[in-house]
């Protein structure tokens, strides 16, 4: 029986969904979002703020302050709470209307910045807003996802042994690429501890993360309008995009089966299904996708049928007369 003092401390580690009957995909999905901030961006959360207390970085009048479209301003807000600190998530539209309720019920300051850069998204407005900010006070402490090697470190310690330990005879690891934390900590883990496993990097189209052209996204968690600084494709031995037509029906599809998913989850099984058949046609190699959260925080954008209408358009291939939930 668990017994626990700070939400940091429970994290389910070894739920892996099997894709087979689901979708008649040969793939595991690690179910990451059963802990008390929802998604996989708890173990990022807790392990750069760790780093920033070892380091005496944070002091009595310390505010964090960190940019998110959602799952880790949400693990952010769920530490400061916990631990007493003042927290400010920088964040924009794409933001779930529920994400920002969560982070205020929390104590967290949110603030939506509404500026579009130059490659149609938020990340640079985003960002430039942090340096804003820091820049008129020592007390604000930028912990910057999107360069902290603590980022990385928690998957390289913790998420990437996990699996492999789960499956010793593991092929194919589908990892989606956001900041790149996830990505960089698991492909680093199996670069250097088993080699034989193929990493595959799966990315949204329209993200700038791999060097494709930059276009309006709605979705939001995988993908960017900024490189981010982790980015090493030296150690990625693939990388896939998906649109988000295809992301918002995979997401679809496995609801239907009983499964609601977050949007990055849809991104990621949706490029390694498709990967998996060019690669593998026929075949059943042991492949592994990671789920970062489940789909709740998605009820107003991507299960909703008002805001397909009115980012989609009605004739969207998101309607039960578009495909079947059974494989």
């Amino acid at each position: 029986m668990p017994i626990i003092s700070s939400p940091h401390e429970f994290n389910v580690e070894d739920l892996y969904l099997d894709l087979r009957r689901v979708n008649g995909t040969p793939l595991y999905l690690k179910c990451e979002g059963f802990n008390f901030a929802g998604s996989i961006k708890l173990k990022a959360a807790v392990a750069m703020v760790d780093a920033a207390e070892r380091e005496g970085r944070i002091g009595p009048d310390s505010v964090l302050v960190e940019s998110s479209s959602g799952n880790l301003g949400i693990a952010l807000a769920v530490i400061a709470a916990d631990r007493g600190y003042r927290f400010i998530c920088v964040t924009d539209p794409r933001c779930n209307s529920t994400a920002q309720q969560l982070m205020r019920s929390l104590g967290t300051d949110v603030r939506v910045v509404s500026t579009q850069d130059a490659n149609l998204g938020y990340l640079h407005s985003r960002i430039q807003y942090v340096r804003d900010l820091c820049a008129t006070s020592d007390r604000y402490l930028w912990l910057n996802q999107y360069a902290n090697p603590d980022n990385w470190r928690a998957h390289y310690e913790k998420t990437a042994p996990a699996i492999a330990a789960s499956f010793p005879d593991l092929a194919v690891l589908f990892v989606g690429a956001g900041t790149t934390g996830t990505l960089m900590g698991c492909a680093r883990y199996f670069k250097q501890h088993r080699p034989d496993v193929t990493v595959v990097a799966v990315d949204a189209v329209g993200s700038v993360t791999f060097g494709g052209v930059p276009e309006r996204r709605v979705v939001p968690g995988l993908g960017t309008s900024t490189r981010p600084q982790l980015v090493d494709e030296s150690v990625v031995d693939d990388v896939v995009h998906v649109s988000e037509p295809d992301t918002i029906r995979v997401c679809r599809e496995l609801a239907a089966r009983g499964f609601v998913l977050g949007g990055s989850t849809g991104t990621v099984v949706g490029g390694a299904s498709r990967w998996l058949a060019e690669k593998y046609p026929g075949e059943d190699p042991v492949a592994v996708a990671i789920s970062p959260d489940l789909g709740e925080r998605y009820l107003t954008s991507i299960y909703d049928d008002h805001w397909l209408n009115e980012h989609f358009g009605q004739d969207g291939p998101f309607t039960h007369s578009h495909w079947s939930p059974h494989p």
